[in-house]
């Protein structure tokens, strides 16, 4: 067992997961509860996109232009509940890491579109908490769902092998 994974070690990165799980939750509830409009963030967005130092690069603008824009009431969907779950997947400990993925990456995408704020942080905390690994989730649902789940998948597995013939 790594340092980072020993159980002693794990109430910090527990209490750094809750913490970040607690700033997730707040930021979507506040977008579910607020009327959440996209649309504006991307204008916004696509305005740090010109001058001689960009805060938005080119490319991203276009996917913001592009992509976003056109489908901003998915965006308007899929960011304040995105968020959401991503809280209480990290507050729990229930797919951890997928919720650690999720949440950096949407941080990289606020980044991205030119919005610092307190995403370097979070993004921050999100990347140490990946390489804590099992660490991050010991003192969480995931400790005994990622082994029962194993299990199931296994048994799931042997039970249809067909046996090798020779």
């Amino acid at each position: 067992m790594k340092w980072w994974e020993n159980q002693k070690v794990s109430v910090v990165w527990t209490m750094m997961r809750i913490w970040l799980g607690v700033q997730w939750l707040e930021a979507g509830w506040h977008k579910v509860n607020g009327g959440f409009d996209a649309s504006g963030f991307l204008q916004g967005a696509l305005t740090k996109a010109t001058g001689d130092h960009p805060a938005v690069q080119g490319w991203y603008a276009e996917f913001l232009n592009g992509v976003a824009l056109p489908n901003v009431e998915l965006f308007n969907v899929l960011i304040p509940w995105g968020e959401i779950m991503v809280g209480i997947g990290l507050i729990v400990g229930f797919m951890t890491i997928p919720a650690l993925i999720a949440g950096a990456f949407m941080n990289l995408n606020f980044l991205l579109a030119g919005t610092v704020s307190t995403n370097p942080i979070l993004y921050t905390a999100a990347i140490i908490l990946l390489f804590a690994g099992r660490g991050a989730y010991c003192w969480g649902a995931d400790h005994w769902m990622i082994p029962y789940m194993k299990q199931m998948f296994n048994h799931h597995e042997k039970k249809h092998k067909k046996p090798i013939v020779v």
